[in-house]
């Protein structure tokens, strides 16, 4: 069965003119050197090459590794019946990679550093030291893609991990993504100047504008259709900037290959428009039980049409013409389809965005019901691309048919929220892709995705998934692990990979289930008798063997590496054998109240109080983990003292309450929990120490009221913004 890529494409990625069949090579391993290298320099003379197609991955290896620089020469060669192809070679002290397009000869780059140099780079650290002589390559080393497209990011990681990214983050940011292979990337930033145009030009007032834009860590579900204005207003001044820092990443993202999937117009517009159109408007109702949605103008109704042309007039102008995949869900987690055609609906959304970009691809995420059978049947489905996002903890490509014959990559969403905590199930990563690209519907699979909520967590599962997309065979995650472990930690002794062995058993293990999240820390959660989560979704039961996983960190330590990867690593096993014995601790805490054994009660709760102690000295030992720096990383994102204000009381608020302003509400509440240096003090035992109180004045027959944390958690917020105040930029944090 020829696979659909090989049946159409219609908007190929970074992919230079093919050779024809007289011209076109295949390169395998063990072919003589001197002679490959000779006649891919003939060969390639015949295709019409790109402007310096390899700057941007020069300009990625100055930057990261200028060690390596001098000793790396590129070569443009054709893909591999549309596939990316990168194949590696030693000759004479220099590095010569030969690509099909910079996303490969980036991915061809960093496949050098870790299986040769044993070097590496991530979200939590690296190591790119230079090596002391340039390893050597025995053979030309081949490596060809699997999957198409190479996805990244979810809407909620613009905001978990990326509210307040400046420049250098996202420069960071971009090259860590080019040498993973990504070739297809979300940017959900700087709309917000887009919608302020097109909103003038519908002629509604600066007022209406700002009820409408959401505060700078909340613009994910603003984007999304789940809120509209929580956490602003937002300043012109910081609106302007976020455009510019965006139009600049665009930039970047053509250097290094990567295409952008920005916001499409799905229909969703303020609800102050409703009564003005003229229109069929669909009132969306409440999200998460207490965030006001957007309205759905129907895209049936003749209005659709005007302002989706205005829309993507506005994108165009702002972020250029040269864009061609576009996100945007109707119905987003449980959105009001009443009174709307969804199948002809489908249909308007997806010409609209044909008329503004011809060519456009819908990129759609496949949750929950979404997006429903009805729609994608009105659907050209050339140019949609599904994102199966939680392929952890579910298999709707498979049990809906490929989304019904659709298009589609298969994706994990590792986390919610970015919560804390060790975890991933990387055998199931490595079986399902498989299983996709192999099976019954690998005419549809398309590729791989990361779409995490948050990003700054659980490196390994990342580099991981991203790898898959160039497996062609079926992984052992068992035999994976040691070249990581070499590439992340510089070495890999028998300690290391025995530590490795044991996490694999424990939270990296694939267990059976939907879960696959990492389990929540009863320390960080709202105090109580009869705690079975920390946020409202969520969980701390263990599915593995804590003591088992206490003997891997163990190992780990005795392994004793230097580095940035390992010191980094090894404060997160410890912060998650802390969390896995306060479980136990806070059943002792439990029992003895129930038991009405006061003496024992106290023991019990000292010792509770006394893990989270122990858990914000150890944070506090590296920057990586403590709140300061983040508030810092908030404050210095703004230009003007109102934007710094602004976005300290968004991070403050995201990592708390959230945001429902009824606690009856609080779905939301501790959904996005940290632990870190400096916070699991000042805001999470405290509500220990309050309600420890509380039950210990119950025990000795006192009067007792137990405490208002919904209250509590707003005056902790409440009081750092005060704190700032009082000392200025950035001094509470000195």
């Amino acid at each position: 069965m020829k696979k659909i890529n090989d049946l159409y494409e219609p908007a190929m990625i970074g992919q230079p003119v093919a050779l024809n069949s007289h011209t076109k090579m295949r390169y395998f391993e063990g072919v003589n050197s001197r002679q490959w290298l000779l006649t891919v320099g003939l060969a390639i003379a015949t295709i019409p090459l790109h402007a310096a197609p390899f700057d941007g991955v020069r300009a990625l290896i100055g930057r990261r590794v200028p060690w390596l620089g001098p000793h790396v020469r590129f070569v443009q060669i054709p893909p591999d019946n549309g596939m990316d192809v990168a194949v590696l070679q030693t000759e004479d002290g220099m590095l010569w990679v030969k690509a099909s397009s910079a996303s490969a000869a980036a991915v061809g780059v960093n496949r050098y550093l870790e299986d040769y140099c044993h070097r590496s780079m991530s979200h939590r650290g690296d190591n790119l030291g230079p090596v002391a002589d340039l390893p050597a390559i025995g053979r030309p080393v081949r490596i060809l893609a699997e999957a198409r497209y190479r996805y990244a990011l979810n809407y909620c990681t613009w905001n978990y991990t990326m509210s307040f990214y400046q420049w250098d983050d996202w420069s960071r940011e971009l090259d860590w993504m080019a040498l993973n292979g990504v070739n297809l990337m979300l940017v959900a930033g700087g709309e917000e100047a887009v919608w302020q145009r097109v909103l003038r030009r519908l002629g509604c007032s600066q007022s209406d504008i700002s009820a409408y834009l959401a505060g700078p860590a909340f613009t994910a579900w603003w984007l999304m259709g789940n809120l509209q204005g929580w956490g602003g207003p937002m300043p012109q001044t910081q609106i302007d900037g976020r455009e510019s820092l965006t139009r600049r990443m665009l930039e970047r993202m053509k250097d290094l290959g990567i295409t952008p999937v920005m916001p499409g117009f799905y229909g969703m517009i303020p609800t102050s428009l409703t009564g003005r159109l003229n229109a069929h408007v669909s009132p969306q109702g409440l999200w998460a039980g207490g965030f006001q949605r957007p309205a759905m103008l129907d895209p049936s109704d003749p209005a659709f049409d005007r302002i989706a042309g205005i829309f993507y007039e506005e994108t165009k102008k702002a972020y250029g013409p040269d864009l061609r995949f576009f996100s945007g869900d109707p119905f987003h987690e449980g959105g009001n389809s009443n009174g709307i055609d969804v199948l002809k609906a489908g249909a308007r959304i997806q010409q609209a965005m044909q008329r503004g970009f011809p060519g456009a691809v819908w990129v759609l995420q496949g949750w929950q019901a979404n997006p429903r059978k009805e729609m994608l049947a009105g659907l050209d489905k050339r140019y949609v691309l599904i994102q199966e996002l939680a392929g952890e903890r579910t298999n709707n490509w498979e049990a809906r048919g490929a989304y019904e014959h659709t298009p589609f990559i298969w994706c994990t969403v590792t986390n919610f929220g970015e919560k804390p905590g060790v975890g991933g199930k990387l055998q199931h990563f490595a079986d399902e892709t498989y299983r996709a690209f192999h099976g019954p519907y690998a005419a549809y699979m398309r590729g791989v995705g990361i779409m995490p909520e948050g990003i700054d967590n659980n490196p390994v599962v990342y580099a991981l998934a991203l790898e898959l997309g160039w497996q062609q065979d079926s992984l052992d995650v068992n035999r994976w692990i040691r070249k990581y472990v070499s590439a992340r930690y510089g070495r890999a002794d028998p300690d290391m990979l025995e530590a490795w062995d044991l996490l694999l058993r424990t939270v990296y293990s694939s267990v059976p289930g939907k879960g696959g999240e990492p389990s929540e820390n009863i320390l960080c959660a709202r105090p109580g008798l009869e705690v079975r989560s920390v946020s409202t979704w969520g969980g701390i039961a263990k599915t593995y063997d804590t003591q088992l996983f206490a003997r891997a960190v163990a190992l780990f330590l005795r392994a004793a590496v230097a580095g940035e990867p390992y010191r980094l690593d090894r404060i997160d096993l410890e912060r998650q054998v802390l969390a896995n014995r306060a479980d136990t601790v806070y059943s002792r805490v439990v029992q003895a109240y129930t038991q009405k054994d006061a003496s024992s009660f106290d023991a019990a709760a000292a010792d509770f109080l006394r893990l989270a102690d122990q858990e914000d000295s150890l944070l506090n030992t590296d920057s990586c983990f403590r709140l300061s720096t983040y508030q810092r990383q908030a404050l210095a994102a703004g230009h003007t003292p109102e934007e710094k204000r602004l976005n300290l009381r968004n991070v403050l608020m995201l990592i708390t309450y959230w945001g429902a302003a009824d606690s009856a509400k609080e779905e939301l509440r501790d959904y996005a929990y940290k632990e870190r240096g400096g916070m699991m003090g000042s805001f999470y035992k405290a509500r220990w120490e309050k309600y420890f109180a509380y039950l210990r004045a119950k025990l000795q027959g006192k009067p007792a009221t137990p405490p208002d944390f919904y209250e509590e958690d707003r005056s902790w917020v409440e009081a750092q913004l005060q704190l700032e105040d009082q000392h200025g930029e950035g001094g509470l944090l000195q």
